[in-house]
């Protein structure tokens, strides 16, 4: 067994054992129930807590890595943005990335040094987007199993819409403007 498959197969046994459950190792798709029970962190790397979404429309924009150029350039969209997004209802926008809670917090300072009310979420163990079924290889550029690119639209935990970029260094359906003409 290749370690890329072993780190999968490790991603994925975490997920189920924290209650991921088999519905949820499938891709997430409209109607989906997003997953409440697996840790994810945010302010401190040994502070994991369930993410938490609670009634009103969340946007979760999945990113392969932050600091990485498309990722970059798509993140502050959301950020802008955020005015727009919550004059439309959104309650909430978290961008959800498979690095560890200290590289978010500084790309979330790097990006919004006067501070943002958009969410940096560590899935440091990849559990969240296991869940999802979101999870990829991407070895050969970042060095280990990413998230692919992807926006989810949900209220409360329910999933809306699902919006999966086919080429994760490109931006052609997950782009703030594209998931604002949307809601």
């Amino acid at each position: 067994m290749s370690i890329i498959s072993e780190a999968i197969r490790t991603v994925t046994s975490v997920a189920t054992s924290v209650g991921a459950g088999p519905s949820h190792l499938e891709t997430v798709k409209p109607g989906s129930t997003l997953p409440t029970d697996v840790p994810v962190k945010e302010d401190a790397a040994d502070k994991p807590a369930p993410f938490v979404f609670p009634q009103g429309k969340h946007i979760i924009v999945g990113v392969p890595g932050a600091f990485t150029g498309t990722c970059h350039a798509q993140v502050p969209g959301y950020i802008n943005q955020l005015d727009a997004f919550k004059a439309k209802g959104v309650e909430q926008i978290a961008i959800v990335a498979v690095n560890d809670v200290f590289v978010l917090k500084a790309w979330k300072e790097n990006l919004a040094p006067s501070g943002t009310a958009v969410r940096f979420i560590s899935d440091d163990s990849g559990a969240f987007t296991t869940a999802l079924g979101l999870l990829f290889d991407a070895t050969p550029v970042l060095g280990g199993v990413r998230s692919k690119r992807y926006v989810i639209i949900a209220n409360g935990d329910k999933v809306e819409t699902v919006a999966v970029e086919q080429v994760p260094s490109q931006l052609t359906v997950t782009d703030a403007k594209t998931i604002l003409a949307q809601i």
